[in-house]
């Protein structure tokens, strides 16, 4: 009688006891609370320094608010207040802005003050970046400190995660975000227990964080676009077309990246590069205009309310100023983060194609090309889609999202990240 040579399916991970998650729900909310708190309290800091900046201080002296002297004015002197924090702070505002990303090495907390203070500088002063990489880095370092002296026996790991899941909440405004860029960061990691196991604790950090964001500010990525609708096959074409377009353009700045910044760093000293890349970016406002200024989150809203209120030609050099500015601004050693300045290079990329051919929707424009140049600088193929989808908060276009994803993908995955190591390499 032949023998049975059938394999028992291997056994499920187990899952964790409930009084095992029980006891993280107080810290993880509490994490989740303070994670919103930095991030609140920073960007209103840096709201009022910049309506001294580009409204109290031009009105004051005579001089147009968003006239090409001014902008160059505050870009140079903002580079020449990061420069002098980076030089002369203890803890030199953290580690060069071009080496981080979402996933914060843990800073010593005389490293935080100065990193607070040049990101306050950069979200008020004009340059093209977020304030999502170092509110991070700021959180990481609070949580690991606090809580590994609260509770010793607890793993570092855990509070980076905490940390990381509420201030991503606290940023969009939602826990979903976190939940998405957890689960892909575990890809490939031996998880104890069932997925949502893990999940468990980061989730309540970021339900917190969105909660009390939500409850203070009133956040909304809906950008109000005119409705959507059902999708057709022209959507599908267009999806298709402009998405892959978005990580084609996003391509280019990520080859470009170890390249500019070898150029800054070149000049070795803070008080050179700072303030160069201050006037750099000054030339480009120039070129671009006032919308190309700042984080981009409120710009894209100003674009969004008129459509057709640019032709494709001055929607084209938006797209490729604000691309250019996000590129000198991290390369030159401004603190901050690449998200939302490529929501804003992938919305005016979207309108472009909607003002070169109208048949292409605006919703279908805006999505699928921030999907496109988010998958080129994140890498994170969750939070792109996430992204790009709560920005036209439509669900017809799960479906064209999705499918634009594929084509998109394959022209980043494999490629060098927007991001380098400690010698000036890429990250693959």
């Amino acid at each position: 009688m032949a023998q049975d040579r059938t394999q028992p399916a291997p056994a499920a991970a187990p899952a964790t006891a409930a009084r095992t998650l029980l006891p993280t729900i107080v810290p993880a909310l509490l994490v989740g609370v303070v994670t919103s708190l930095v991030l609140l309290g920073v960007s209103a800091a840096a709201e009022e320094l910049q309506d001294v900046l580009w409204q109290t201080l031009p009105d004051a002296v005579g001089v147009g608010r968003y006239s090409a002297l001014w902008m160059f004015t505050v870009l140079v002197a903002t580079g020449v207040a990061v420069g002098l924090v980076v030089w002369k702070v203890p803890g030199h505002a953290g580690p060069d802005p071009a080496t981080t990303g979402l996933e914060a090495p843990v800073l010593p907390p005389a490293v935080l003050p100065g990193l607070l203070l040049a990101t306050a500088f950069v979200l008020a002063g004009g340059p093209s970046l977020g304030p999502e990489n170092p509110i991070i880095a700021v959180n990481v370092a609070l949580a690991v400190w606090l809580g590994t002296r609260a509770f010793p026996r607890a793993p570092q790991r855990g509070w980076v995660a905490l940390a990381e899941a509420g201030t991503i909440g606290a940023l969009f405004g939602t826990p979903v975000a976190a939940a998405l860029v957890i689960s892909e960061a575990l890809t490939g990691q031996r998880v104890k227990g069932q997925l949502w196991d893990s999940l468990f604790a980061p989730l309540a950090a970021a339900g917190a964080g969105a909660l009390t964001t939500t409850l203070v500010s009133e956040p909304s990525f809906d950008l109000h676009l005119p409705p959507f609708g059902r999708p057709g096959w022209g959507d599908l074409l267009a999806s298709l077309v402009v998405a892959p377009a978005g990580a084609l353009l996003g391509m280019c700045a990520v080859y470009a990246f170890p390249f500019v910044h070898r150029a800054f760093r070149r000049l070795r000293h803070p008080m050179l590069m700072l303030p160069a890349g201050g006037a750099v970016l000054g030339g480009l406002a120039a070129l671009g205009g006032h919308l190309t200024l700042f984080k981009g989150l409120d710009e894209i809203a100003e674009l969004a309310r008129d459509p057709d209120g640019w032709t494709a030609g001055e929607f084209a050099t938006m797209t490729v100023v604000k691309l250019a500015a996000l590129l000198v601004a991290t390369c030159s050693g401004f603190r901050g983060g690449r998200i939302f300045p490529a929501v804003f290079v992938g919305t005016a990329l979207g309108l472009c194609a909607h003002a070169l051919v109208p048949a292409v929707h605006p919703a279908v424009g805006v999505s699928a090309g921030v999907l496109g140049l988010l998958l080129a600088v994140t890498r994170q193929g969750w939070v792109s889609l996430f992204v790009a989808a709560v920005l036209v908060a439509d669900s017809g276009m799960l479906t064209l999202l999705c499918l634009a994803t594929l084509p998109a993908w394959l022209l980043v995955t494999g490629r060098p990240h927007m991001q380098l190591r400690a010698d000036g390499t890429a990250v693959r």
